[in-house]
């Protein structure tokens, strides 16, 4: 059994064959309708908990079409449905669940959730989103990268905007996959102290640079990410839109970047703040694609777990 918690705490040998499955699942789809069964059905009579204190749209859908399309069944919990933490204890719940699931998806708010739940399951955990990572979104970006531009490993990739959990991942997949990694955003908004060192102790430190324009010249791919969170109050999006109005992805950044380079959003996405929608429907745009990859990403991560 093998919980996938974060990217950093997982072996990079095993991150690269998760990645080289997902590419190999989405070419054996190609062609078939989209909700055809896969050939394999690696999770026939396997039910899997998907556990949503979070709302989702990708998320959500990507995991349950995934487990079908493997032969799985899913059973979608909201927070209300269960009351985490509030009516039982997070152990007490892990350890009911896992006398009726094969494995448990998590997408919640404070990372100790995710953590005190893989602690007492006796069945897998994965980490589909907390405040302080996001690693199911950053594989599929990984495997985004590498299917338009070949292997990641020694590549610049430049992060524009707020240095929230979606950069944090992305900080471990620098120090797992080899890649250089600049964070460009305000001092106000910089990532974790813990992240930057994770890297670094990997030999891939993170370059800070204030400088928007600076800092994307000559990036293989550019990264943002929505500014506001949909629980922040409006005094803090204000704040916030202040804050980062300058590292808004515009053609005039892009074009600081390599020709050929790539742009990437996790989505949803507030167009024409993070992000224009000039770069989001242009040519360096895989925004799409990379929506797509979650799914194919998550299957490998849920095959892996289960040693399917």
């Amino acid at each position: 059994m093998q919980s996938f918690l974060d990217i950093h705490t997982t072996d990079p040998a095993a991150l690269r064959a998760m990645i080289d499955r997902a590419r190999a699942m989405k070419d054996a789809r190609a062609g078939q309708p989209k909700g055809a069964p896969d050939a394999e059905q690696p999770l026939a009579n396997r039910m899997v908990a998907l556990i949503f204190e979070k709302p989702s749209t990708r998320t959500r859908i990507s995991f349950d079409v995934g487990i079908r399309q493997m032969g799985g069944q899913t059973m979608v919990l909201s927070g209300a449905d269960m009351q985490l933490g509030h009516g039982e204890t997070i152990a007490d719940t892990a350890r009911v669940l896992s006398r009726y699931v094969d494995l448990i998806m998590i997408r919640t708010f404070e990372e100790q959730t995710l953590l005190e739940m893989a602690e007492h399951a006796d069945v897998p955990v994965i980490n589909g989103l907390t405040n302080r990572t996001h690693p199911c979104q950053i594989m599929a970006d990984v495997m985004t990268y590498e299917e338009h531009r070949g292997p990641i490993a020694g590549k610049k990739v430049v992060w524009s905007g707020d240095g929230n959990n979606v950069f944090a991942s992305f900080a471990h997949a620098a120090g797992q996959f080899g890649f250089d990694l600049t964070f460009t955003g305000p001092e106000t908004l910089d990532p974790e102290k813990t992240w930057l060192d994770f890297a670094a102790a990997k030999g891939h430190p993170i370059t800070i640079d204030r400088d928007p324009e600076r800092a994307v010249a000559g990036a293989d791919l550019v990264v943002t990410d929505t500014w506001v969170s949909m629980h922040d109050p409006q005094s803090a999006r204000e704040r916030r839109h202040n804050q980062l109005r300058a590292y808004q992805v515009n053609e005039r950044l892009m074009r600081r970047a390599k020709p050929d380079a790539l742009f990437m959003h996790c989505l949803p996405a507030h167009r024409d703040d993070e992000a224009t929608s000039e770069v989001m429907d242009g040519p360096h745009s895989v925004i799409f694609d990379e929506a797509e990859n979650r799914l194919h990403a998550q299957k490998a991560i849920v095959r892996w777990c289960l040693g399917v």
